[in-house]
């Protein structure tokens, strides 16, 4: 009893972790608007800021997995709030003296700080209970990661970007002394949420201080990463999280010129349920706003499904063996995109929007089957794991490239081969075939 109590307490602690880290991913974008015009950013600057995130990904998850088997799993979370929270800090100087080095080393320093707590808290959630309920609870936890990334929009926009950002013609417009108070307001609403996020932050890492979580995985393994690379089921499951990061990030990213180019523009001033839908969310008539707006409140049904497939998926990932839920999940996935290749206007609009909902699941998953009769060597496959997630970084320009020569339709099936692949790993684990 008392034990069931420990696991409950400690898992609604760590779940906490997984909706800040998603919170905080988005608040940043809501960034990016201000950030150009503050810094007097060039659209390929604002572009790296994408990399610096997932570069602290790449380049850290193996060295933080290390970190982890030295000082322990509880060290390491507090380690990752910590460095969380001096990238907040950061962004006080950065926005101060409008220097964007300072900014993407912020920027790379709260990445880093996340990092860390994804390789520590997404195999700790794994193991806090039953094997067999290892994808149900991450699902779980990763719902409120999705509902952080719900939620951050909104604030962002609340406290971010409420006032009007003025474009940098109307800087230039401006005199000396009206152009240093602008940018000084602008700095001072980039500084005032971040320095509030590092105080939150390190609260939350003085609560893990004092916290008693129950000890599960033996962190100070003598495991090798040579060992590692020989899981060849942990391997295959690296190669799914580059697939699925890489595939959701890609789809994502190019759905509002996905949408321009299918001039559905036209079509959603034309139906009145959409018309409503998008009326409701821009909270003003179309006329009054750019095509890319309207079609870019839809988008907003791409991630929110997200969470609400993760909620379902923790229930399925109970009852169902994991790996055939992500086989089912990945075939839907494949036929919605097939859907929306052949078909145009609203169903094509709606089918890869749908995608979304069926994405949710894939990432928890596949971590806790890749995890899954590894022992000691946890640490290291959660390193080897989160690494992969640098596919976000590396398949959409690819898929960016593909539609540059042969349109946009056409270049989604590259996508379905990222999809195909988790279909093949999901099979591959209900089978229970791991040689």
């Amino acid at each position: 009893m008392n034990q069931n109590k420990s696991y409950t307490s400690s898992f609604i602690l760590l779940t906490t972790l997984f909706f800040l880290w998603g919170f905080i991913t988005v608040l940043v974008d809501s960034l990016i608007p201000r950030l150009r015009e503050l810094f007097t950013l060039t659209y390929f600057q604002a572009g790296l800021v994408q990399f610096a995130f997932f570069g602290a990904y790449f380049l850290l998850s193996i060295p933080a997995s290390y970190i982890l088997s030295k000082i322990g799993y509880k060290r390491g979370i507090i380690l990752g709030l910590c460095t969380m929270a001096l990238g907040c800090v950061l962004f006080y100087p950065a926005a101060s003296y409008r220097v964007f080095g300072i900014f993407m080393l912020a920027y790379f320093i709260l990445a880093g700080g996340m990092t860390i707590l994804q390789v520590a808290a997404n195999p700790y959630v794994a193991v806090l209970g039953s094997e067999d309920g290892a994808s149900s609870r991450l699902n779980l936890s990763q719902a409120f990661n999705s509902l952080g990334t719900a939620i951050a929009p909104a604030i962002g926009a609340l406290f971010i970007l409420s006032d009007k950002i003025k474009s940098s013609e109307e800087i230039d417009a401006l005199s000396l002394s009206a152009k240093e108070a602008y940018l000084s307001s602008e700095a001072s609403a980039v500084q005032k949420p971040f320095i509030g996020l590092a105080v939150f932050i390190l609260l939350i890492a003085g609560i893990f201080l004092f916290a008693k979580l129950p000890k599960l995985m033996s962190e100070k393994t003598e495991g090798t990463y040579s060992a590692a690379f020989k899981e060849k089921n942990l391997m295959l499951g690296v190669l799914g999280i580059f697939f699925y990061v890489g595939a959701e990030v890609a789809i994502g990213s190019y759905l509002v010129n996905y949408f321009l180019d299918m001039n559905l523009v036209d079509v959603i001033k034309e139906n009145s349920l959409m018309r409503s839908i998008a009326e409701s969310i821009l909270n003003s008539g179309l006329t009054e706003n750019d095509n890319k707006a309207i079609v870019g409140v839809f988008v907003t049904f791409y991630w929110s499904g997200a969470m609400i497939g993760r909620f379902v998926g923790s229930y399925l990932t109970k009852i169902i063996k994991p790996g055939k839920v992500l086989g089912i999940f990945a075939t839907i996935a494949i036929i919605l995109i097939i859907t929306s290749i052949s078909t145009t206007g609203l169903v094509s609009m709606w089918s890869i929007l749908a995608v979304g909902l069926f994405n949710s699941i894939m990432f928890p998953t596949i971590f806790t089957l890749a995890i899954d009769g590894i022992g000691e060597l946890k640490p290291k496959g959660s390193g080897l794991l989160c690494t992969a997630i640098v596919g976000g970084a590396l398949i959409p320009p690819l898929y960016g490239y593909f539609t540059d020569q042969i349109g946009f339709k056409s270049a989604l099936f590259f996508i379905i081969i990222c999809y195909t692949y988790i279909l093949w790993y999901g099979y591959r684990n209900s089978k229970k075939i791991l040689v």
